[in-house]
């Protein structure tokens, strides 16, 4: 997998801005990391959440064209700063030749996230969310201590907390699919 991660690593630093990029190089490291805790694949979580972003930066109308070929859920297309996942996943099939189902699930809904996320979805979404090269400490902080003293579902429910309170702060539309996950990780917690 190192030709590959570093074709992917080229094909980033080539398409992405630095900041984005840095980003990318942060998830990877992050998901790495959380997927040994959680006994999960590390090279996978690492390729996962390192390409996690591919689509973050591409042109508004070629994103919209992709989308549109694209089946997705309601309201998905109500926040163009959600656009980039399902992008993504797309791109990591035609771009990277990823096959695995997992891997390009994770990049789909690594923004919105979805109900009943697999161990490795919920590792690429919050790896993505705590990171430490991009992510404001006072941001990334709370979560990461919940998912150290509570575990994974708990700092899942701090993310969704935190994004809907930005949301309606900022009066913008919550797509139904993060109430109805969020008021499940509720009930579970």
């Amino acid at each position: 997998m190192n030709s590959t991660i570093e074709y992917a690593k080229n094909w980033l630093k080539a398409n992405l801005t630095t900041e984005r990029y840095e980003h990318s190089i942060g998830t990877a490291e992050c998901a790495e990391c959380l997927a040994e805790k959680y006994n999960i694949d590390k090279k996978r979580a690492y390729y996962a959440g390192l390409i996690h972003d591919c689509a973050k930066c591409m042109p508004k109308d070629e994103t919209l064209k992709i989308l549109k070929t694209l089946k997705l859920e309601e309201g998905e297309f109500w926040n163009p700063k959600t656009h980039h996942a399902p992008v993504g996943a797309y791109i990591a099939e035609k771009e990277f030749n990823v096959t695995d189902k997992e891997i390009l699930s994770s990049i789909r809904w690594h923004t919105i996230g979805k109900l009943d996320m697999t161990l490795f979805e919920k590792i690429i979404f919050l790896a993505d969310k705590i990171e430490s090269r991009t992510r404001p400490k006072e941001y990334a902080e709370p979560i990461r201590n919940a998912l150290n003293e509570k575990g994974i579902d708990k700092a899942l429910l701090i993310c969704y907390q935190n994004t809907i309170k930005s949301l309606v702060d900022r009066n913008l539309s919550i797509c139904t699919q993060t109430i109805d996950i969020y008021n499940s990780l509720l009930e579970e917690s």
